[in-house]
């Protein structure tokens, strides 16, 4: 199922309220898989929007396959955010507010694709090496992660 196509034919551009689900990906050199996105030529972290029916984990686990190859295993909860910076306005005008659970992943198998239907590259980066062009969305807990914060620092945002 579509969960957002299926809305958008009701609602059109409107803003549309979803749950997504991303990965912090952590290799052993302690680098940060980012993906540049094709829709907005920004870095942020593989995930997605929860689909009806799925649990926060069976969402992470598809949408981090489906952009990435890789498969997560042993799946922490980083952090929990909301407020203003889930509001997104995609190029074809689409508008969302959406609430997020990160999880931190520094387990896991698979061969890292470079391009994928919607990211243009894959790359890791330490954390005094992020890219300038984050995803404004994103930048919260990317950002969090590079200044070592913790679940039970973060609290909820």
């Amino acid at each position: 199922m579509d969960y957002i196509r299926t809305m958008r034919k009701y609602i059109g551009h409107e803003t549309l309220f979803t749950v997504g689900c991303g990965a912090i990906i952590e290799n052993r050199q302690g680098q940060i898989l980012l993906q540049r996105r094709k829709d907005r030529d920004a870095w942020g972290i593989p995930g997605g929007v929860m689909e009806l029916g799925e649990t926060f984990h069976e969402t992470l686990i598809r949408e981090v396959k489906e952009e990435t190859n890789l498969m997560c295993r042993n799946i922490r909860l980083f952090g929990l955010y909301s407020g203003p910076t889930g509001y997104s306005e995609y190029p074809n005008g689409d508008k969302v507010y959406s609430i997020q659970i990160i999880f931190h992943v520094v387990e896991f198998t698979g061969e890292l694709i470079r391009e994928g239907s919607e990211s243009s590259d894959h790359k890791f980066f330490g954390r005094h090496e992020l890219p300038a062009a984050l995803n404004p969305t994103q930048a919260p807990f990317i950002m969090d992660w590079a200044e070592g914060r913790h679940l039970r620092e973060i609290i909820v945002r």
